[in-house]
């Protein structure tokens, strides 16, 4: 962990960016958004790296199959899921927080809840469900191109009501630009629609 703790500082030391964050819970899921740009997972590692937090991520599976760059992926917290098949991911995840979570393990799960960083009109639910399955405060990551800063700056406890929720995590990324301004897209979930 020291050697990535050096990287980043380094990083952070050359870099236009700036990494701005409040303290995170000792279970916590760090939404990220806008998600435009492969910079977005750099920024993310470095965030982590910088304060010695261990995190994980889901990615593509055949990203980790890629040699050499795949083996660097879970190294630094990656997890291949595949995509293409209904598996009970949610369910997997969301048993697996709350059982670290009764043991007192402090861990992060770092999802990107557009899926991808073309631009999309829903997210996927899965983080809003994870997060209300294992009682996970989501911190709200970001990245933003007009101020140059990412990080993350709030803090919420999802309610259940779910386009309520949604309109805090809506107002919070209103003013955010992704590297890619074009390819941003506004937050929303399919689920709303049925309230």
């Amino acid at each position: 962990m020291r050697l990535r703790k050096a990287i980043a500082r380094t990083y952070m030391r050359f870099s236009s960016w700036t990494f701005v964050h409040e303290p995170l819970p000792e279970q916590a899921m760090v939404i990220g958004a806008p998600h435009t740009s492969n910079w977005d997972a750099i920024f993310m590692a470095v965030a982590f790296w910088s304060i010695d937090r261990p995190f994980c991520f889901f990615v593509k599976d055949s990203v980790v199959k890629v040699p050499l760059f795949g083996s660097f992926v879970k190294k630094i917290g990656g997890i291949g899921i595949d995509r293409t098949r209904s598996t009970g991911l949610v369910e997997t995840i969301t048993h697996a927080a709350r059982e670290a979570a009764n043991r007192g393990e402090t861990f992060t799960i770092v999802l990107t809840p557009k899926g991808t960083r073309s631009p999309r009109p829903y997210w996927k639910s899965g983080f809003y469900r994870i997060a209300r399955g294992a009682n996970l405060p989501v911190q709200l990551g970001f990245i933003d191109r007009t101020t140059r800063t990412f990080g993350w700056a709030h803090s919420i406890h999802l309610s259940g009501d779910m386009r309520k929720d949604m309109d805090v995590i809506r107002t919070f990324y209103s003013d955010k630009v992704g590297v890619h301004p074009e390819k941003v897209s506004t937050p929303r979930l399919r689920g709303e629609e049925n309230e």
